[in-house]
């Protein structure tokens, strides 16, 4: 169901609800810098939880969430995730109920305030442009996933500019593999059609998320009975997909 965008609602979004959250994001990031030493606090993800929230409730967006259950209390994991757009991140960080890292892109460290709150809440910055500090971060993700704290990532590297479903980068398999570590799809829709790549206004759609059951990477072998990275990045990108209808 997507509802017809109205001035209204266009006037509402830009004079109301994006100057709010506009300061809860800064105290958001102020918050988390001042808590740094507790960054995996329970207090300190209720309040980012919060902010992610805020920007579903104060644009009117219907979100509903399937597959809790499949989330093991105390276990960490890889969750991959498909990319619509920036939405998918308030929704994974608003109801994904796991403390987790996300993997980054390196230019989301420049814009003031968010890239030194995520600093400090112990996101990972990934150099996609540079093969030895790629690695590196991956390195830093894989120190970071203990006890139960994990890591999301968009494999696709960037937001869909129509709605498919891309081709997925090795990088969170090969956390995965190195760790073995489960991998659970996460599967976004409705997020596309709120805000796509490149459009200036927000549209009232609801957003849906599905948590799917975790994948053992260690089941995917070649004909040789080696890791077959290709095959299990397959089926993780077609778990996603499928979930995106449930």
């Amino acid at each position: 169901m997507k509802y017809i965008l109205t001035p209204f609602y266009i006037l509402y979004q830009y004079l109301i609800a994006w100057p709010i959250l506009c300061g809860l994001t800064v105290f958001t990031a102020v918050f988390t810098i001042c808590t740094v030493h507790w960054r995996n606090a329970e207090f300190v993800h209720k309040v980012q939880q919060f902010w992610s929230r805020s920007f579903f409730w104060l644009m009117f967006l219907p979100v509903s969430v399937k597959g809790q259950e499949h989330i093991k209390k105390g276990q960490s994991y890889v969750f991959v995730s498909n990319h619509q757009s920036m939405f998918d991140v308030w929704l994974i960080y608003g109801w994904l109920p796991v403390i987790f890292k996300w993997l980054m892109k390196a230019e989301l460290r420049k814009v003031p305030f968010v890239g030194t709150g995520c600093k400090a809440a112990g996101h990972i910055f990934i150099d996609r442009r540079n093969a030895k500090a790629a690695l590196e971060s991956l390195r830093e993700v894989e120190n970071q996933l203990v006890g139960g704290v994990c890591t999301v990532i968009f494999p696709e590297g960037t937001r869909t500019l129509n709605g498919e479903v891309g081709r997925f980068k090795r990088g969170a398999f090969q956390i995965a593999m190195d760790l073995s570590l489960p991998v659970i799809p996460l599967s976004l829709d409705g997020c596309f059609d709120v805000l796509p790549k490149g459009k200036p206004f927000v549209h009232r759609v609801p957003c849906k998320m599905y948590i799917g059951e975790p994948i053992d990477l260690k089941q995917f072998k070649d004909a040789e009975g080696n890791p077959d990275a290709n095959a299990a990045i397959e089926a993780v990108r077609n778990a996603v997909i499928d979930g995106m209808g449930k």
